[in-house]
C-alpha cells in the first residue's frame, strides 16, 4: 500500500477527473478482502455504498486491515484512510487523526457529500478497532 504522503503529492498534482481515477486505482490496488469477512459485523454503517472493514493484528502489535467497497471511488477513499495507518501499531492508530490526515485531500470539495457521508464511521470503526487491541496489549 502507497503512503498517504506520496499519495497526496501525486494528488496535489492532478486535477478533477484525474482526482477520481486516482482514487480509483487506489482502490484497486487495495489488498482482496476473502467474501466470507464481510458480514454484517464488519460492514461500516452510514456509508451511500457497501463497505466492510475488517482488522488483523501483524507482528509486534500492528494493525493490518482488509477493506472492500461495492463502489470504485468509495473503495478508494477506503484506501486513502487504510493508507493513514495501515501496519501501524495499535496505540499508534488509535492515537492518529485520521481525519487531520486526510484534510489537505478536501474531500469535500473535491466529491459529493453522499460519497464522504461515510468516512467519520470508517474512520471511527478503525480507531476503535485500534483502542480495543492496545487495550489488550
Amino acid at each position: 500500500m502507497r503512503k498517504l504522503d506520496d499519495i497526496l503529492e501525486e494528488y496535489e498534482f492532478l486535477d478533477g477527473d484525474e482526482r477520481y481515477r486516482l482514487l480509483i486505482e487506489l482502490g484497486r490496488e487495495l489488498e482482496a478482502m476473502p467474501d466470507a469477512l464481510k458480514t454484517d459485523a464488519t460492514l461500516v454503517r452510514g456509508c451511500s455504498a457497501s463497505v466492510w472493514v475488517y482488522p488483523t493484528q501483524g507482528d509486534g502489535g500492528t494493525l493490518h486491515f482488509l477493506a472492500d467497497s461495492n463502489a470504485a471511488i468509495t473503495k478508494g477513499i477506503v484506501a486513502l484512510v487504510l493508507s493513514a495507518v495501515q501496519d501501524r501499531p495499535a496505540r499508534e492508530v488509535a492515537e492518529t487523526d485520521i481525519a487531520e490526515a486526510l484534510a489537505p485531500f478536501d474531500l469535500k470539495k473535491q466529491l459529493s457529500s453522499n460519497r464522504t457521508q461515510g468516512v467519520p464511521n470508517m474512520i471511527a470503526l478503525v480507531r476503535e478497532h485500534a483502542a480495543r487491541l492496545a487495550a489488550a496489549a
